[in-house]
């Protein structure tokens, strides 16, 4: 990845519009639907109701990222906060710090509906996300890349 002023590639707020819990396969699972306010996106995303508790109409502010560090990649791939960071904690604090959920996975997917409309698919560990709309606000989304979900209820 090159260097860029962040390693946040995507983020919005997004209105939650359905939750379906009558066809979910787990306990703790559920799938919700939302729609953004800034970018005129639509996501899809599994999310453990146990950890991160939703309901329909709640306002959720989700980003996408490439390293939870706060400073951005360099050139050659590392981060200085990388190579301090120790399972202890007291390494520095990262953009999770911020967030009340955090999941790790991986873009897998892209399909063009359109030349403009543009789905990006992740999984994270089997929980998966669609995120659909302008291929503008998507352009540092990689396919294959690995990639942080964070997420807060407003």
């Amino acid at each position: 990845m090159s260097s860029s002023s962040s390693n946040v590639v995507f983020d919005d707020s997004f209105l939650i519009t359905a939750i379906d819990k009558d066809g979910k396969k787990f306990d703790r699972v559920s799938r919700l639907q939302g729609h953004s306010r800034n970018h005129d996106m639509d996501m899809t995303l599994d999310y453990n109701i146990e950890l991160f508790p939703l309901k329909t109409g709640d306002t959720v502010t989700v980003a996408l990222a490439s390293s939870l560090s706060r400073n951005p990649i360099s050139a050659d791939g590392t981060n200085e906060d990388d190579r301090k960071w120790r399972p202890d904690g007291k390494g520095p604090k990262g953009l999770e710090e911020d967030y009340q959920y955090v999941m790790y996975g991986k873009v897998y997917k892209f399909d063009e509906s359109t030349s403009d409309i543009v789905t990006a698919y992740a999984s994270f560990g089997g929980l998966l996300m669609s995120l659909s709309g302008s291929a503008r606000h998507m352009t540092n989304i990689v396919l294959g890349d690995p990639i942080y979900l964070l997420a807060r209820a407003n």
